[in-house]
């Protein structure tokens, strides 16, 4: 267990990192004011919103359906093949390691308060969704629902995600008073969304990951052919359960280690008492075990098994 614990601690500081690698505009939080640099070209490859004034990077998901919803609207070549190449590579490994939002979630279900877990059925449909809002919200409505001058608008980040405003929305609203007097009907809506995630993230495990975002969804398609992979070795495998316990995306890794909804966190490799469970990239072990772990987990294979 020192090893999950160490490892525990290592992804938080990644994600600690990158989030404050990619929110690093300090004027911005200073000012109430948004960068507008040359690096907002560019997509982060987590969900971060455009609008928060420390972000240096766009969102791929605003993105998308800023070039979506514009008057004469493009096919995002550069937003798919971007998200294509890091689906390919590593897949959900993204929402894992490199997404504050995932960070945010994970903080805020620690907070010692009774937890809810969603009985099977109704969590395998609702999981569902965000394939719905990544198809329906960010790529059909945006094309379909458009004003009288061929104009549309981002319908998941003007109706939906709650990220805008817990990063963007409030900060501005915060430091800027002409903002505030601006505000009307759809912060309220929005800011009613950021408390509902934000409630049920402190007694449901990463919600927004599970149920609605369309970024996880659509590397969730890459997982069953990317080069990041999590291999189970059956013939070491005991089937103690351990790795299932352990995971809080409710994925049995013995069983389907390449499960869309796994975000490679690497939980359940350091819980694996035999050492079954494996994170290769392009078929090699990214932590090569010494011949004496290897030794020691194949006799504790043998004696569980007999």
């Amino acid at each position: 267990m020192a090893s999950l614990k160490k490892h525990r601690i290592i992804r938080k500081a990644v994600q600690t990192g990158t989030g404050i690698l990619q929110n690093a505009n300090i004027a911005g939080f200073l000012k109430g004011t948004i960068y507008t640099g040359p690096l907002k070209n560019f997509c982060v490859p987590g969900m971060n919103c455009y609008s928060c004034p420390g972000a240096l990077g766009a969102c791929p998901i605003g993105a998308m359906q800023a070039m979506l919803s514009a008057r004469h609207p493009k096919v995002p070549f550069y937003v798919l093949g971007y998200l294509s190449v890091l689906g390919v590579l590593v897949g959900r490994f993204i929402c894992g390691w490199l997404c504050l939002f995932g960070l945010i979630q994970e903080l805020l279900y620690k907070i010692p308060i009774k937890k809810i877990t969603v009985p099977e059925k109704l969590d395998r449909v609702l999981r569902k969704f965000k394939y719905v809002f990544l198809v329906v919200f960010v790529v059909l409505l945006p094309i379909i629902l458009r004003d009288e001058l061929g104009v549309s608008f981002p319908y998941f980040c003007k109706w939906i995600c709650p990220i805008g405003m817990m990063e963007g929305g409030v900060p501005l609203l915060a430091l800027n008073e002409p903002m505030r007097e601006a505000a009307h009907a759809l912060y309220a809506w929005k800011f009613a969304i950021m408390l509902v995630i934000v409630a049920l993230s402190i007694v449901i495990h990463r919600p927004f990951c599970k149920y609605i975002c369309p970024l996880g969804a659509f590397y969730g398609l890459f997982h069953k052919f990317s080069f990041l992979q999590l291999r189970c070795n059956k013939e070491a495998c005991t089937n103690c359960g351990a790795c299932s316990k352990i995971c809080k995306m409710q994925v049995d890794p013995s069983k389907k280690p390449t499960s869309a909804e796994c975000i490679r966190c690497g939980d359940c490799v350091h819980a694996c008492p035999t050492k079954a469970l494996k994170m290769t990239f392009f078929g090699k072990e990214k932590s090569e075990q010494s011949a004496a772990e290897q030794a020691q987990a194949s006799s504790l294979g043998e004696k569980n098994n007999n």
